[in-house]
């Protein structure tokens, strides 16, 4: 596609699905252009660099989390709602949680889905600064969620270069890891469980979690200073 016909919303859009297959390590121009038949130069002449291509993409998924009408919706529902959506957008899009320690990640869908999250705590009845304490530890714990699969995508892409079996290669490395906590009684006794799986979290794990986390912010509600108007 010749570089007049290209724009940076169709740059942009290839960009994420690459980066949905190959993960960052798999993003470069050259591949990019070949997906969007281009040379890696008009992709080049419409985003300047790489580290920018990512912030794009990286903003671009925001869009992705549903934004609750707060005058219809409770404050823990909305919350629900955004943090739900967070884990989600982030296990459709394994690459974001390796972006987010490597590029500088701000654009505008996030800054709006960052003020919507800090409006659901405000208006629960928490202060300007305890509202950013609220945000952050939710945003917190979605994100560690998110660690695990990210780290197994990036393993198995790895593990899948110069034509590697990556299930077999990991199924090798699970046992090993198994052989290694049998050796400790609790872990030995999940490990008898039918069904369990070592190092994968239990079912509605992050239910019970973000249900816990919520469950504090409520309790705290009721020492909460009113805010000053």
């Amino acid at each position: 596609m010749p570089r007049d016909t290209l724009t940076r919303d169709q740059i942009v859009d290839a960009a994420v699905g690459l980066l949905d297959d190959e993960g960052l390590e798999g993003l470069n121009m050259r591949a990019l252009g070949k997906r969007l038949g281009s040379a890696a130069t008009a992709v080049y002449w419409h985003v300047g660099s790489k580290s920018n291509l990512i912030g794009l993409a990286g903003d671009r998924v925001w869009d992705e989390i549903s934004l609750p009408d707060l005058t219809t919706s409770d404050w823990r529902s909305a919350a629900t709602t955004m943090a739900t959506d967070l884990r989600a957008m982030l296990a459709r899009h394994t690459w974001l949680v390796q972006a987010f320690g490597a590029y500088l990640m701000f654009g505008p869908r996030k800054a709006r889905h960052d003020d919507h999250n800090l409006a659901i705590y405000e208006t629960a009845g928490f202060t300007a600064a305890q509202a950013d304490q609220a945000a952050a530890a939710v945003f917190t714990f979605v994100l560690g969620n998110a660690i695990g699969p990210a780290a197994a995508a990036s393993l198995r892409r790895e593990l899948s270069r110069d034509g590697g079996d990556s299930e077999k290669l990991m199924d090798a490395g699970m046992t090993e890891a198994k052989e290694v906590a049998a050796q400790f009684p609790r872990l030995r006794a999940r490990l008898e469980t039918a069904g369990a799986g070592y190092g994968a979290a239990p079912d509605s794990s992050f239910d019970f979690g973000l249900e816990a986390i919520l469950d504090g912010m409520q309790a705290q509600l009721v020492t909460v200073t009113p805010k000053q108007t």
